[in-house]
């Protein structure tokens, strides 16, 4: 069996940690990481103690929740909480920062950063990474390595497809069939 690359290790992390999100507008996970070590993590919900936007609805101020604390900060105040340094760490979040996010993991001396998915990418927020010679990629959480079955789900899909082939359903109707597959495999 191959191994999964560190990349996607910490990037199944981030979207692990999303599951614990209690925003309802955007699930988010963040995990810091030095010395490819997992020093923290985060997802975007309220403080604690308050209410929940799962519970309460979301509170929206110039079509922004201020409920919510940001995976980012979440995962960067953990590291203050318990005295973690960040200078020099990594870190995965499964959106693009927001701009807010972005100063604050300039400011905490990360150098990489690692999304999955666009999300309002703030040019400033890139301009400002660039300038810090912070290190941003767009890494996409590759799905089916988180599926230790997908390799038979393929297979038995493979079959099924080759046997209506042979029983006489039409080349059109099997490409159909083939590439819905192909998007309910394949798809991020």
């Amino acid at each position: 069996m191959k191994r999964i690359s560190w990349d996607q290790y910490f990037m199944a992390q981030s979207h692990l940690l999303a599951l614990r999100s209690t925003c309802s507008r955007l699930m988010v996970g963040a995990t810091i990481v030095r010395d490819k070590r997992i020093i923290a993590g985060g997802y975007n919900g309220s403080i604690s103690g308050d209410a929940h936007c799962i519970d309460d609805g979301c509170y929206v101020v110039d079509n922004h929740c201020v409920r919510t604390i940001h995976a980012e900060v979440n995962a960067l105040l953990q590291c203050a909480k318990f005295g973690v340094p960040t200078e020099g760490a990594e870190i995965y979040v499964t959106h693009f920062p927001c701009l807010n996010c972005c100063k604050a993991i300039i400011q905490s001396g990360i150098k990489n950063v690692y999304y999955a998915n666009d999300y309002k990418n703030n040019p400033y927020a890139v301009e400002l990474f660039d300038n810090a010679g912070v290190i941003v990629k767009q890494v996409e959480l590759e799905e089916m390595i988180l599926d230790l079955k997908s390799s038979e789900k393929l297979a038995f899909t493979a079959e099924l497809l080759q046997k209506l082939a042979n029983a006489g359903v039409s080349d059109e109707e099997i490409k159909k069939l083939y590439e819905q597959a192909n998007q309910l495999y394949m798809s991020t």
